[in-house]
């Protein structure tokens, strides 16, 4: 049977249409409104959800000071109602020209489904479970919400809320696709390419399908901000900024794709013994590789740019002289006079991917572009 939880807020105006209510509860009370909705991928793929995994450890250290003698957490939680949360103002209270106090009214079912419950925990995950498991009779707690309009804004909230926090990135990262809000600069450069990742692990005719480890393919052998970092660099001057429009967020997305699903479908079929193995085994598949080989799809497009795009095959015949003078799983690099590495000391460095990205297009240039008498 429902029944309504009403506590004294105050609703602060922000901006043209922008509402908070601010409330203090009893944290014990939190679990039979709110719940946490965890980041995974649901039908067709999409992105549902946003928030990280409980830290055990983390809330086990906040459990055990909340336990102690005298505790006190002065930072809010942040929660996102749905619309079935109302405020009822209050019609003898003191305003200001942007407060005004009231009573929130939220809906409490018995028993209720999480996926059903009224509110969403934005921020303060890790506060609200080590509350949850406190031996204390009761705890109260501040808590700062808003009535949001659907799913994507909750998204977008929980970015902006923890953008400034050590958020993992790869979560920030997988979100970004799914976002429409303006952004911190830095997220904001990052949305495009995210969008591009973001295909490139699901889409069925991509040879980078699954390979890419994000929170929800964690199976993935190469790391998000790898492909991310290769990405950007093709974005701001090479094969990829031809089919820039303008903008951090605007672009060709189908004509991006091709171009790199047809370089590393490539990549995959010249170099087969090195391609989807873990980096450890493999620097092809190792941040420093990615990058590199990001360099080299960069050249080998500028080699065709008078006939277009290159071509998977043309693609591939540009990569084959190369096979013998790459070290992926085994051997030495031999990167200058006194500079010989073993296959597997290349780091993910900026100076070892550079080092790595000149021999590749050292070698290029000797192998291919040279011998066939410059562009195409």
């Amino acid at each position: 049977m429902a029944t309504e939880l009403r506590l004294p807020a105050i609703e602060i105006r922000q901006g043209k249409n922008r509402r908070l209510y601010t409330f203090a509860v009893d944290g014990k009370e939190l679990p039979s409104f709110t719940t946490v909705s965890r980041i995974f991928r649901g039908a067709e793929q999409k992105v549902e959800g946003y928030q990280r995994p409980e830290v055990l450890s983390h809330i086990a250290e906040i459990r055990e000071y909340i336990e102690s003698e005298s505790p006190m957490i002065p930072n809010a939680i942040v929660v996102a109602f749905d619309q079935r949360v109302r405020f009822e103002p209050s019609k003898k209270a003191e305003e200001t020209p942007y407060s005004h106090t009231g009573v929130l009214v939220i809906p409490i079912e018995k028993d209720q489904l999480d996926a059903m419950k009224p509110g969403w925990i934005v921020d303060g995950q890790q506060r609200a479970a080590a509350i949850r498991d406190a031996k204390v009779e009761h705890f109260p707690i501040c808590v700062v919400s808003f009535i949001a309009q659907d799913a994507q804004e909750q998204r977008e909230q929980f970015i902006l809320v923890n953008s400034t926090k050590p958020l993992p990135k790869g979560l920030v990262y997988e979100l970004l696709p799914v976002t429409e809000a303006k952004l911190p600069s830095l997220l904001q450069r990052r949305r495009f390419p995210t969008v591009l990742l973001d295909r490139l692990n699901l889409d069925a005719d991509s040879p980078l399908k699954g390979l890419i480890q994000t929170p929800t393919v964690p199976g993935g052998t190469i790391r998000d901000n790898s492909l991310i970092k290769m990405l950007e660099n093709s974005l701001s001057d090479g094969a990829l900024y031809r089919f820039r429009i303008g903008g951090d967020d605007k672009g060709d997305v189908e004509g991006m794709l091709k171009v790199v699903k047809d370089f590393w479908a490539a990549v995959a079929e010249v170099f087969k013994s090195a391609w989807g193995v873990p980096p450890r085994k493999s620097r092809l598949m190792h941040g420093a590789g990615v990058v590199s080989l990001g360099s080299l799809m960069d050249a080998i497009a500028d080699r065709h740019r008078q006939s277009g795009v290159p071509t998977r095959k043309q693609f591939k015949d540009d990569l084959e002289p190369l096979k013998d003078v790459c070290c992926w799983t085994d051997g030495h690099w031999e990167f200058g006079p006194g500079t010989i590495r073993k296959w597997n000391e290349v780091q993910n460095t900026h100076k070892d991917i550079q080092m790595l990205a000149n021999y590749l297009l050292v070698k290029y240039k000797a192998l291919v572009w040279n011998k066939a008498g410059g562009a195409a």
